[in-house]
This record gives structure tokens, C-alpha cells and sequence, in this order.
């Protein structure tokens, strides 16, 4: 159900209004409550979630996400849902997204979200090499060292900076910046507990996977006890109300044999 959710929120153009609400969710306190309220839902697909940061421009969080995936979360249903996210990524819907892939150096988390989901695609996939032909289209020449060492020795949200109404700053990914020394509010948005909410929920849905399938293993009969029923089956017991024999058979006027 989310992921249809997901589909029709990303897709249909009755909701182009939300869409665009959403994408101030780092500048705008209407945009992050529908920010908020979406994730507590979409965190029971990984996906849902990937595709609700991308376009809330929450990028940082998004490769957070991405990292934070575990063997059983890449799944043949998640393989599907990343390539439709890949292909919609192609469409006007995510015009913005592929523009800013023009400024790599302000969009770092961005190239590091779609690199991470080029890595858990399959190579032979159609959607892995249309990711991948986006990604070598990157300009290169934007690309600032100072910016590269920033972002790789700590610095989490070093590109682009928003202006809001109160003269605060506020990044890529949420943080605001009072009076360039002031501590980081994320525009109201708490990433960190939003991310521990998302992997609580994925290990519930994990352990809802196993007890489903111990389930199914111990009402499936054993090999033995399909073998003891089809030996069982075969023998047939006699049955003493079948016709007589040909030779008790005896007409008028017929001695027996």
C-alpha cells in the first residue's frame, strides 16, 4: 500500500502542489510537516523512503538510508521498486534533481545517494545502465577540492545554502546555521531519529519475514511423511464384497467344476 502511495504521490498531477511543497521542506515549516508526516508512514518501504528524500532534497539522509540497507531489504520487490524510481528519475518530475547534477561540488550527497543506488542495481539490468549513463553525464569541471575535503573530513552538509525569511541559513540537508556559529536545528527535522525509526521498523517487517516463513515450514509435511503417505496409499485392502469367482459361478441345471 505505501508503495502505491509512493507511486501515485511521485507520478500523478493532482499532487504537483505537494510535490512542490515537499521540496521546501528544509525552508518552509508547511513543507516539513508533510515532510514529517509522510515519513512516519513511507519508512515501511525503503524505497518509499529513498524516493520521499530525493525529492524533499534531503540528500544527505538519503544515503544515510541507502547505506543502512541489509541483505534481506535488497529483495527481488525492492529490485523492482529501484528500477521504477530509476526510470522516473528520467522524467520531468525530477527535471530539478538532474540539474543539479550540473554543480557536483554543491550537490555531493546527491551524486553519493544515485551512486549507492547504481551499486545495489545488477549491472546486466536496463535500469542500472540508464543510471549509469545519467551519472557520466556529471560535469566534472565544478568540482571544488576545498568542498571534497570538507564533506570527506566530517563536515556533513557543506553545499548549497538556502536563505530563509529570518535571516538563519539553512543546508542541502536541513541544517539550520544561526548566526554561523549557533548549533544545527535541521529546520525541525530530527534526521537521527528519523533514521532509527526507519531501521526499527525494517527490523520489525525482517522479523515478521522469518516467523512467516518458520510458519510455512512447519505446516509444509516433511519429505518422510509424504513418502510414508504415498507408500500407504498403494496398499489397498481386500475387499471381500467383490464378485464371486468365475469358477463358483453356477448356472440351472450346472455342476460345479
Amino acid at each position: 500500500m505505501v508503495q502505491v502511495l509512493n507511486f501515485i504521490l511521485l507520478t500523478s498531477s493532482e499532487l504537483a502542489d505537494l510535490r512542490d511543497l515537499l521540496k521546501q521542506s528544509l525552508v518552509n515549516s508547511a513543507g516539513k510537516d508533510l515532510f514529517v508526516s509522510l515519513y512516519t508512514s513511507w519508512c515501511h518501504s525503503p524505497m518509499a523512503i529513498i524516493s520521499l528524500c530525493l525529492l524533499a532534497q534531503t540528500y544527505q539522509h538519503a544515503s544515510t538510508v541507502i547505506q543502512s540497507l541489509v541483505e534481506e531489504d535488497i529483495n527481488v520487490k525492492f529490485l523492482v521498486q529501484l528500477d521504477k524510481l530509476i526510470r522516473l528519475l528520467e522524467t520531468p518530475i525530477f527535471a530539478y534533481l538532474r540539474l543539479q547534477l550540473l554543480e557536483p561540488g554543491r550537490y555531493t550527497w546527491l551524486l553519493k545517494a544515485l551512486n549507492g543506488l547504481l551499486m545495489l542495481l545488477p549491472q546486466q539490468s536496463a535500469a542500472f545502465k540508464i543510471l549509469r549513463t545519467r551519472l557520466k553525464t556529471v560535469p566534472s569541471y565544478s568540482f571544488s577540492g576545498d568542498q571534497v575535503k570538507r564533506t570527506s573530513s566530517g563536515n556533513p552538509h557543506p553545499q548549497i545554502i538556502h536563505h530563509i525569511p529570518c535571516g538563519s541559513q539553512t543546508s542541502e540537508d536541513g541544517d539550520i546555521n544561526q548566526d554561523v556559529g549557533a548549533c544545527n536545528s535541521h529546520n525541525g527535522i530530527n534526521f537521527t531519529a528519523s533514521l532509527h525509526q526507519f531501521e526499527q521498523m525494517q527490523r520489525q517487517h525482517r522479523m515478521h519475514a522469518k516467523m512467516q516463513a518458520l510458519s510455512r515450514n512447519s505446516s509444509t509435511p516433511s519429505s518422510k511423511d509424504v513418502q510414508r503417505s504415498e507408500d500407504s496409499g498403494h496398499q489397498l485392502p481386500l475387499d471381500s464384497s467383490g464378485p464371486p469367482s468365475r469358477s463358483s459361478r453356477k448356472g440351472p441345471g450346472q455342476l460345479p467344476l
